[in-house]
């Protein structure tokens, strides 16, 4: 395959991923406000991480994906749908490592800084601990 034909197919898995992902979420996640819904669901009912619960639905297409690779080219669905949802399910695992680093400088920042309140003037500063106020 040429480069140029190339650029044109991972368009196309763009596209296609996006597509996959966008019916995920009303099938699976019931809601657009919470993009990760039905793990945690999961993730409740078996008492393990959100993210550990998204590993097992990942798992279970890398699997199908080995077994194509290893010579069992008869499945119930194509190397390519299953493919396409392992990309699905690796980008929501980004999203989920990029909330948690948003969430735990978030915490840092709240459990090091102080509100200071001006009754006189109305006025609010945030400090942070350990700075000096002048």
């Amino acid at each position: 395959m040429k480069k140029s034909e190339f650029d044109s197919f991972f368009k196309l898995i763009i596209d296609e991923v996006k597509s996959t992902r966008d019916s995920g979420q009303k099938e699976y996640a019931h809601t657009e406000d919470n993009i990760f819904a039905n793990f945690e669901r999961v993730s409740n009912s078996l008492d393990i991480s959100k993210e550990q619960a998204l590993m097992v639905y990942l798992l279970k297409h890398i699997d199908g994906i080995n077994a194509w690779v290893k010579g069992h080219k008869s499945q119930r669905e194509d190397v390519g749908g299953r493919i396409k949802d392992a990309i699905v399910y690796l980008c929501l695992l980004w999203a989920m490592s990029e909330d948690y680093e948003r969430k735990k400088v978030k915490h840092s920042l709240d459990n090091n800084r102080t509100s200071v309140f001006n009754p006189k003037t109305g006025e609010v500063k945030m400090q942070a601990h350990g700075d000096e106020t002048v």
